[in-house]
């Protein structure tokens, strides 16, 4: 009898042993999931394998060079119109150490996902990453229950194991159904630059709207920034792997739906279009840009999309990039951002809608004011034409307002004709924060402030439903509140 208590002790103690083994040779989540897309019945799980358990840290960053044309010598960043742009690893170092890196790893992931009030796992198959596609996988979740919490479970292993080497955990919420009125309270950011950290781990913003328990969360563009280092399509997906492993980001992409839209600097660099010419970005085009986008986000097919949060919110989400006419042709009925196909969808659904309040939420400004020298988007002369049907079809609706990524910093306008409200979210750090003079303030402003934070909007149907909005500091202290009953 003893000796078979000490075989099963033997045999559990090698168990153990060995399933911390296969823990420590990975794979990995090192860079965590993004939760997007969501609906009353669909999620979308993005996930990705990574050969190590953490970023790396304490390593030098890497730097671009460029080539004179007349003297063939390379020199470092002068203006966007630097030529035959290159990265330059330090000696020792390469995409795989230097600071902020998280190398991808073959294997296989599922998604294992229940409601909170539920005792009930459901799994997805085992599915192998893509190598391709930076060794992630994207889950479509189906047949969910509306206005539900949902936990998660996201497994990897090996493709020659069995043994579960590392397990993340989080949760969503899915929309109320169009027929239920209750609070529905969202956050939203934009323009985080990589070398504008203010948290050890991160950007503070994400630990204060973690703490909110939102029902979601939007990004309005410019999640990352290729201008400086992007200089192939390796590096593009680098940026999205040190981004996404800084532990705010990951902690709190764990813990939230999300949607997230592109702008310039996460399709390719700053006011970029198809059909420029340019070496400044090296051998990544725009092409590639676009589809290093859809490889890193957890969307399930267009980049413009709508959302129905219940009774009393709608928001669109719109693509600004993959449409645009280019940035220097003479404004007219021809020139587009949004182009043709985008913009009947969005007048049908917005005209088809019965929610309360409906948000169009921008990656760029369609009220401003913006800089004059600014020709990228529809509040300025660059896009005019095309601006005008958008406020006109917008100022024809009740209870709709804008909501715009893309400035630096914060504000509310009211436009002077159409009366239509913006809101601007602002840089998520003070570091990156600028491009307006605190004291210009304009006819158009209702609330300025060249500060770096973040912004929440709570829809509350009681007392005949209202809208209110709430420019945050980086700290999350309030700066601003606006409110609106509805119409």
């Amino acid at each position: 009898m003893r000796s078979i208590k000490v075989f099963i002790i033997v045999f559990l103690v090698s168990c153990f042993l060995s399933s911390q083994e296969q823990k420590n040779i990975g794979p990995f989540f090192a860079t965590g999931i993004r939760i997007g897309d969501v609906s009353q019945n669909e999620a979308v799980i993005w996930t990705r394998l990574t050969k190590n358990s953490t970023r790396v840290n304490d390593a030098p960053l890497p730097i671009s060079l460029y080539t004179e044309p007349e003297t063939g010598k390379r020199h470092l960043r002068k203006t966007r119109k630097d030529k035959n742009g290159m990265v330059y690893f330090p000696q020792g170092y390469d995409i795989n150490t230097v600071e902020g890196a998280v190398p991808g790893a073959r294997g296989m992931v599922r998604v294992k996902y229940k409601r909170l009030v539920s005792k009930q796992w459901q799994s997805t198959p085992w599915k192998a990453v893509s190598t391709e596609a930076n060794f992630s996988k994207k889950f479509i979740l189906i047949d969910l229950i509306p206005s539900s919490t949902y936990e998660l479970k996201v497994e990897g292993r090996p493709e020659d194991n069995f043994k579960v080497s590392d397990e993340i955990t989080g949760k969503f919420k899915t929309p109320p159904d169009a027929k239920t009125s209750r609070k529905i309270v969202f956050a939203a950011s934009t323009c985080q630059g990589y070398p504008d950290q203010d948290h050890p781990d991160g950007y503070k913003i994400y630990p204060f709207l973690e703490s909110l328990d939102l029902d979601f969360f939007v990004h309005a563009g410019d999640i990352v920034y290729y201008d400086n280092l992007a200089k192939n399509k390796s590096m593009a997906h680098y940026h999205w792997d040190r981004m996404f492993s800084l532990p705010t980001n990951k902690s709190f992409h764990t813990q939230i739906t999300s949607y997230f839209e592109k702008d310039d600097h996460d399709a390719w660099f700053n006011d970029s279009y198809r059909g420029l010419e340019t070496s400044f970005m090296g051998t990544f085009t725009f092409e590639q840009g676009l589809e290093v986008f859809r490889q890193e986000m957890p969307i399930k097919d267009k980049t413009y999309r709508t959302f129905r949060w219940g009774k009393d919110l709608q928001i669109w989400l719109v693509e600004g990039r993959d449409f645009r006419s280019p940035n220097t042709m003479p404004d007219g009925s021809s020139k587009s951002i949004w182009g043709k196909a985008q913009m009947e969808w969005f007048k049908k659904t917005v005209e088809t809608s019965d929610a309360t309040f409906k948000l169009l939420i921008s990656p760029t400004p369609v009220i401003g004011p913006d800089r004059k020298q600014k020709k990228d988007n529809h509040s300025n002369k660059g896009f005019y034409y095309e601006g005008e049907q958008i406020r006109k079809l917008i100022a024809s609706q009740s209870n709709m307002y804008v909501i715009c990524g893309d400035r630096h910093w914060q504000y509310v306008s009211k436009h002077p004709k159409y009366g239509i409200v913006e809101f601007s979210i602002g840089a998520n750090s003070n570091d990156h924060a600028g491009g307006w003079k605190q004291d210009d303030i304009r006819p158009e402003h209702l609330y300025l402030n060249v500060i770096g934070g973040t912004m929440t909007v709570t829809i509350d149907p009681k007392e005949n439903g209202s809208i209110t909005v709430r420019h945050y500091d980086v700290d999350g202290n309030e700066l601003n509140k606006f409110v609106a009953l509805a119409e």
